[in-house]
């Protein structure tokens, strides 16, 4: 919320990043233990602005507090819950407890810790790190508002057929030949928005936000790929994203909103000349040189026409 000072507009927050907490539930009836590892970031919005204007900060919530605050909410989680559901929790805990703060977001990548298999047996308390990273930002009002997002970091991607490219502008620039034959390999970062717009509208059932993003990570990836048998063709990244972007609202519909970015990662045909020989080695569809610097850069929103993106 900005406010005019000395003739100016003046906007502030104040948080604490990388708060790094591990939390493990060890059940006393039977049940695997199970463990999350997550990175919060807290933003508040408050009215605090004596401490910028008068040095007086006894409207501050010390970010050190933040920080402890975090470890005791996750000690007060007697049960499992989803990243999305601790970060809600924090919101409504500092914009209940302080009254100067009307407005806090709360940002958490999880860590990919995943139960470990031992000859083909879940382990009961052992976990390798897997890779892509689950994210989550809850954005909580005083009066219960609230802003939902969910996303995946990181998903590594790779078909080794079924892509192509043509039709593109040519010009004098111009190098990059057309094709129907190449690798198509990306790492998509995408987020989606859900419709939920208050705090006491969530869903009430035990994990479920886990249980979406395993969803949606599926529906990406199934539409990526297309069919185990024959896969489907992709004309382009761009025509892949939007193909993933639908089928994510196609399959849930209380998400409003899907942002994917997807670089296109190039694997190279290896080429090898020199003034002797035209073709040392010829290429034939089966050696490449990975390479993700410089990438292709594409990315695209798709929203249903009333969300509030």
């Amino acid at each position: 919320m900005a406010k005019e000072l000395e003739g100016f507009n003046f906007e502030q927050r104040h948080g604490k990043a990388r708060v790094r907490v591990g939390r493990v539930w060890r059940s006393k009836d039977g049940c695997r233990p199970f463990m999350v590892e997550w990175n919060v970031n807290i933003s508040l919005l408050s009215n605090c602005v004596a401490a910028y204007v008068r040095d007086d900060n006894s409207d501050i919530v010390a970010t050190d507090t933040m920080k402890n605050t975090v470890y005791v909410k996750a000690k007060e989680c007697s049960e499992q819950l989803s990243a999305e559901e601790f970060a809600i929790l924090l919101g409504k805990h500092f914009t209940s407890f302080y009254p100067q703060v009307f407005t806090a977001i709360v940002k958490i990548v999880e860590k990919p810790w995943e139960r470990i298999s031992v000859n083909g047996q879940p382990h009961e308390h052992g976990f390798k790190l897997g890779s892509e990273k689950h994210t989550t930002e809850a954005i909580v009002q005083k009066s219960g508002v609230l802003q939902l997002t969910s996303g995946v970091e990181g998903l590594s991607l790779l078909k080794t057929t079924q892509s192509g490219f043509e039709g593109f502008i040519r010009d004098k620039y111009t190098a990059l030949p057309e094709t129907r034959e190449r690798m198509l390999a990306t790492e998509v970062t995408a987020s989606w928005r859900y419709s939920y717009e208050s705090v006491s509208s969530i869903p009430q059932k035990s994990l479920y936000f886990n249980e979406q993003y395993l969803n949606v990570k599926k529906a990406l990836v199934d539409t990526f790929f297309g069919p185990p048998e024959r896969g489907v063709y992709s004309a382009s990244v761009q025509s892949t994203l939007l193909q993933m972007a639908k089928a994510v609202l196609g399959r849930f519909g209380d998400i409003s909103s899907v942002k994917l970015k997807m670089p296109n990662i190039h694997f190279l045909p290896v080429n090898i000349s020199s003034k002797d020989h035209g073709s040392i080695v010829k290429f034939d569809d089966d050696v490449y040189l990975p390479t993700d610097e410089p990438h292709g850069s594409i990315e695209a929103s798709l929203s249903r026409f009333w969300s509030k993106m």
